[in-house]
């Protein structure tokens, strides 16, 4: 189900639009919020996943390479 929300524009812009026929105004203002949203999404998930990574200790260089050779050597 749809919903549907009102945008209030000046009047000169509206005039603006009107001039244009060939653009589907709806479609393009949906994509747009679309676009929009899922953007402001991924850099809140961003904010959220920097957050948990400060109480991620950092490792000494070389750690991640010695616990793959060690698993590797361990088959």
């Amino acid at each position: 189900m749809s919903s549907i929300i009102c945008v209030r524009i000046p009047r000169e812009l509206k005039e603006r639009i009107g001039r244009v026929s060939n653009v589907n105004w709806s479609e393009l203002i949906r994509k747009f919020i679309e676009e929009t949203i899922s953007h402001l999404e991924v850099e809140e998930l961003l904010r959220r996943i920097e957050k948990d990574l400060e109480d991620v200790p950092v490792l000494p260089a070389g750690t991640v390479a010695r616990w793959i050779r060690v698993d590797r050597d361990s088959h």
